[in-house]
């Protein structure tokens, strides 16, 4: 099934998602393996192959480096055919990634956002949790930030990118998307996934593949065989090698719920 629904909001989500990671930054990075960033023809002939494949999410930040910027370079003639999800909370510039919370950061960052993606609208805006979900959600103004955008009609859905399963479960209740972890080496969030999906909460999982540690294959399926998961989002510079995914994704059956 090629896609799905995105929770209770109406919108049919690729089943795969197109994580922009790669195409802005390159230092600090998880991955097995070093890349060089692509230049700006390379980059441009992805992204929009990426969305003539069927692939209707790209997902960034900016803590992406670059990232934000090359897509409203490169597809912001294209904003109407695809979901674009960004986030607050954490940046990346001259090397160094940084988290801040403050109202005043946060704003700020939506307002880049904005004009960085070259759009009048995000569809998606999560936070970035730097792991202490908790502290975030009750102790800043990053909700309250989140949903006065959302108001203002500058977003569409919000939510968290979290990593832990007190900060997810919490968010359940004001929270549109949730992002978690999920994959065939960490299946802890299975249950926190199925209520999410009980409750019309739309789940965009992350780091799917384990952060290029698992076999493409296996990983995609296993993570969009779960019918409460909305969308896999997986990262990439060969086409090939994004196709071939997309193959998959879109061979993959849903288990029925249990």
């Amino acid at each position: 099934m090629q896609y799905r629904d995105l929770g209770s909001t109406g919108f049919s989500i690729s089943a795969l998602g197109f994580g922009a990671f790669k195409i802005g930054r390159n230092q600090q990075i998880k991955y097995s393996q070093a890349y060089d960033l692509p230049d700006d023809t390379t980059t441009e002939r992805l992204l929009n192959s990426v969305l003539d494949l069927g692939i209707n999410h790209i997902d960034t930040a900016p803590a992406y480096g670059i990232s934000e910027a090359r897509i409203g370079q490169f597809l912001s003639h294209r904003r109407n055919e695809f979901l674009l999800s960004t986030k607050i909370g954490e940046t990346f510039e001259n090397g160094t990634s940084t988290y801040d919370f403050s109202r005043d950061s946060l704003q700020a960052s939506i307002e880049r956002s904005l004009r960085r993606l070259k759009t009048d609208v995000l569809d998606v805006v999560l936070i970035h949790s730097n792991g202490d979900d908790e502290k975030i959600l009750n102790q800043t103004d990053a909700i309250e930030i989140l949903q006065s955008f959302k108001k203002a009609g500058q977003i569409r859905w919000i939510g968290l990118s979290g990593k832990t399963h007190a900060g997810a479960t919490e968010a359940l209740n004001w929270a549109d998307i949730l992002m978690l972890e999920y994959h065939l080496e960490d299946r802890s969030h299975a249950a926190l996934i199925q209520t999410a999906a009980e409750q019309g909460v739309g789940v965009i999982v992350k780091k799917g593949l384990a952060s290029g540690h698992l076999p493409a294959a296996d990983a995609i399926s296993f993570v969009l065989r779960n019918p409460g998961v909305s969308n896999l989002v997986v990262g990439g510079l060969n086409l090939d090698h994004i196709q071939t995914n997309w193959e998959t994704a879109a061979g993959v059956a849903i288990q029925p719920a249990a």
